[in-house]
């Protein structure tokens, strides 16, 4: 067991979004990565999937998932299941920041375009 400490979401190259990997490979784990995540308001996802299971966490803000040509409002308290390759993109629709954790089955996490090109992601996944 490895205790660390868990960073603040810093700036990236995504615009409106900020991030830290709390866990994953450089951890000593095998099969789940926990990453936190702020997007500002108006920011988005870029529309993405995961070689992996998602679940993202909402600790505040409010949001919209778009996964399958539906659109999900999601906000503080509420749990969002991301399957293996589903296609998403998450929205903040609010005036604060959305504020998630997201744990994935995976570590490292495979992350593609919808048309399947590879994203390389800007933090260690």
């Amino acid at each position: 067991m490895i205790v660390s400490e868990q960073t603040r979401p810093e700036a990236t190259p995504i615009p409106g979004i900020e991030h830290a990997t709390w866990a994953s490979t450089a951890d000593g784990l095998q099969h789940l990565s926990v990453w936190r995540q702020t997007l500002a308001p108006g920011a988005a996802s870029p529309p993405h999937q995961h070689d992996c299971d998602e679940v993202v966490l909402c600790l505040a803000g409010q949001g919209e998932v778009h996964v399958g040509g539906q659109v999900h409002r999601f906000g503080a308290d509420s749990t969002v299941a991301l399957p293996k390759a589903a296609p998403h993109q998450i929205f903040n629709v609010g005036e604060v920041p959305l504020q998630i954790v997201a744990v994935l089955s995976a570590t490292p996490v495979g992350t593609w375009l919808p048309d399947g090109q590879p994203i390389d992601l800007p933090w260690r996944t």
